[in-house]
């Protein structure tokens, strides 16, 4: 396994282009199981995630090609499925794997996919999903940690979710494309990624109204296709708002190009009142838009409490905690979404931040400045935030299972030196030859 050094204190400067959404690329990707044939995806991210997700396709008996220098362009092939199983070994790594159950309902009818569990930032159940499958017409059986499913007629239905769920959603959305009769999606999530999941499945014919609203209308076809052009997944909303609050948290200036700008308004109006200076142009930048900021004082206090879209996302909490713990007075951060999701409270406290949490509050306090050390992601996220942490520190900060931030960070640490950041990615048995050095040495035996 590899970790990151960083050395600190470097405010960044210049400009950065955003990858491809992970959170909209691993549905859409799983949702191509429902029509038969070759599809072209362009700007899908090179991710641990989407390399899991591609390797279950294949399992499943979908191939998938990344052709020798088209870039994000993946190619696959869902002409014949010839296994309709998620196993646990998948499943365990990566949760979003649960979603090929409405695919594989709808298309095989029948699905055995091993249940998730928990994971380090909470328990998140399939209840909803199950809910709302059985909705449709689907029957569901718990068998040695798997969920056995079967349908022999989908059906369209009133469906009720008891908490906006994105990936219940986004299950249930995909079999009930292919149901008999119109189905009703209410409390749907609105997020972004449910947005584009919704267009892509439109490009193979599905009839869906409502996305982006709690309530979703679906007519069901019998029968869905390829799209005829390539699909090109959304920008990335969490990886733009990461790269705003590093330049941010180092009182640096710059431009995020190909940003979905409009995704963006509750991480812009926070950074606004913490005193940056923010700017956007939805006319430029690719597929998305650009957003510029700049810091020329210093950081004001701002309490933020997550919620589902259009409300501060939950993703964005632990870089806005690492943000708030060098700004000048105190802020709370209140997290609804997911529970125990305060544990890099407990690194950034090694770097020196002030931070109280207290079940789904924490209390933070700025420091004048924080300190390099050694710290461990604990999630995905968690690990953006020892990574902001570490560009704002004095000295030098050691980030440990880095296999976290490549889930969802395409080629980080080259972007963020790209703006001038001191970052670099070497083997777990690299230590710094000295304290505040960021030149690495290898440890002998």
């Amino acid at each position: 396994m590899d970790k990151l050094f960083i050395h600190g204190g470097r405010p960044l400067q210049g400009t950065v282009r955003v990858s491809g959404a992970k959170n909209a690329a691993l549905p859409i990707l799983i949702a191509t199981l429902l029509a038969p044939g070759e599809h072209l995806l362009d700007n899908v991210p090179d991710l641990a995630d989407v390399g899991l997700t591609l390797s279950l396709l294949g399992r499943i008996g979908c191939p998938s090609l990344v052709p020798e220098g088209a870039g994000a362009r993946v190619r696959l092939d869902t002409s014949r499925i010839a296994w309709s199983e998620a196993p646990y070994d998948v499943v365990r790594k990566m949760r979003a794997s649960v979603l090929v159950l409405g695919p594989l309902l709808a298309r095989q009818g029948q699905a055995r996919v091993s249940l998730p569990g928990g994971c380090a930032i909470g328990v998140r159940p399939v209840d909803q999903h199950l809910k709302g499958l059985e909705a449709l017409g689907c029957r569901f059986e718990l068998e040695g940690g798997y969920v056995n499913g079967r349908v022999d007629h989908l059906r369209g239905a009133e469906i009720h979710f008891d908490m906006p769920t994105v990936t219940g959603t986004e299950n249930v959305l995909m079999a009930a494309v292919l149901a008999d009769g119109v189905s009703v999606l209410h409390n749907a999530a609105r997020e972004p990624e449910v947005v584009d999941l919704a267009r892509f499945l439109r490009a193979m014919g599905a009839r869906i109204e409502g996305e982006g609203t709690s309530t979703i209308t679906v007519d069901g076809v019998p029968a869905l296709r390829p799209p005829r052009a390539p699909y090109a997944i959304m920008p990335d909303r969490i990886e733009a708002g990461t790269y705003l609050a590093a330049a941010a948290i180092t009182g640096g200036a710059v431009t995020v190009e190909q940003a979905p700008v409009d995704e963006l308004g509750a991480v812009i109006e926070a950074l606004r009142a913490a005193g940056c200076e923010v700017s956007t142009d939805t006319q430029g930048g690719g597929p998305g838009g650009r957003v510029h900021l700049r810091r020329t004082g210093p950081l004001q206090p701002v309490s933020i409490e997550t919620q589902p879209h259009p409300g501060f996302p939950t993703d964005m909490q632990a870089q806005w905690m690492a943000l708030m713990s060098v700004a000048q007075g105190r802020s709370e951060i209140r997290e609804t979404i997911f529970e125990n999701r305060f544990m890099h409270a407990a690194e950034l406290l090694r770097m020196g931040a002030r931070i109280e949490p207290d079940g789904h509050c924490a209390v933070v306090n700025g420091v004048p400045a924080l300190q390099g050390a050694t710290v461990m992601a604990t999630d995905l996220r968690a690990s953006a935030s020892l990574v902001l942490a570490g560009l704002a520190a004095q000295g030098s900060t050691e980030i440990l299972r880095l296999y976290h931030l490549d889930r969802g960070y395409e080629r980080l640490e080259a972007k963020l030196n790209a703006l001038g950041a001191d970052v670099q990615r070497v083997p777990d048995d690299v230590r710094l030859v000295r304290p505040g050095s960021a030149q690495p040495v290898r440890v002998a035996g």
